[in-house]
């Protein structure tokens, strides 16, 4: 009898898989992409930390490009925020307002013209999305740091996740904005102190 309990229990035991539970989250993690990590990033640091960080360091357009005007690299040490890597462009956190003279809304990589100083001209463009060009946002904020990041790949990633992130908080009026006045809050990379002003959004008011 004892022979046969045992065989009994040799065969159960047999015919048993043993899994070991999974840590918390382990699964998740493992079957995420790249794409769906650094999404997850973006939706972690945008609103809690990126648009109040702009917000409290932004300066005023004028003082943007008077700064310009007194050269490329004076400006950058005084206003801008630039990576370690080698040859990095100066990025800098900008405000103001202007009236829109163009609105190019029906492109993939929409924008706003705006007239901010009252001469009819261009002096920035606002990009809208879904296509926003440029690693700006990431690159002018100092808590977002590339080491902590697995390599290049992962934090271009992360570029492009924040620029989907602005695009997709942007609320705008339907119908023509021509003659609007805009008030905005962003980043924006110069390469020289010539460049378009460019700037990624993260505060985007249409004034009534």
């Amino acid at each position: 009898m004892t022979a046969i309990l045992g065989l009994s229990l040799a065969v159960a035991l047999g015919a048993c898989k043993i899994v070991p539970n999974p840590e918390p989250g382990s699964e998740n993690a493992a079957s995420q992409t790249d794409e769906d990590r650094m999404a997850a990033k973006a939706a972690e640091v945008y609103d809690s930390q990126l648009v109040p960080y702009v917000s409290g360091k932004a300066i005023d357009l004028p003082v943007l490009t008077s700064a310009l005007h007194g050269g490329y690299e004076a400006a950058g040490k005084a206003h801008g925020i630039r990576p370690q890597a080698e040859g990095s462009p100066w990025n800098f956190l900008v405000k103001g307002q202007g009236t829109v003279i163009e609105a190019n809304r029906e492109s993939r990589a929409a924008t706003l013209t705006l007239d901010a100083t009252g001469d009819g001209q261009a002096d920035v463009t606002i990009q809208l999305g879904p296509v926003i060009k440029g690693t700006a946002l990431r690159d002018s904020a100092d808590f977002i740091v590339f080491t902590d990041y697995r390599d290049q790949i992962e934090f271009a990633k992360l570029a492009r996740a924040l620029n989907d992130r602005t695009h997709a908080a942007i609320t705008l009026p339907e119908g023509d904005l021509t003659g609007k006045t805009v008030r905005f809050e962003g980043a924006t990379t110069l390469r020289s102190a010539t460049d378009p002003i460019l700037v990624v959004p993260t505060v985007l008011d249409v004034q009534p």
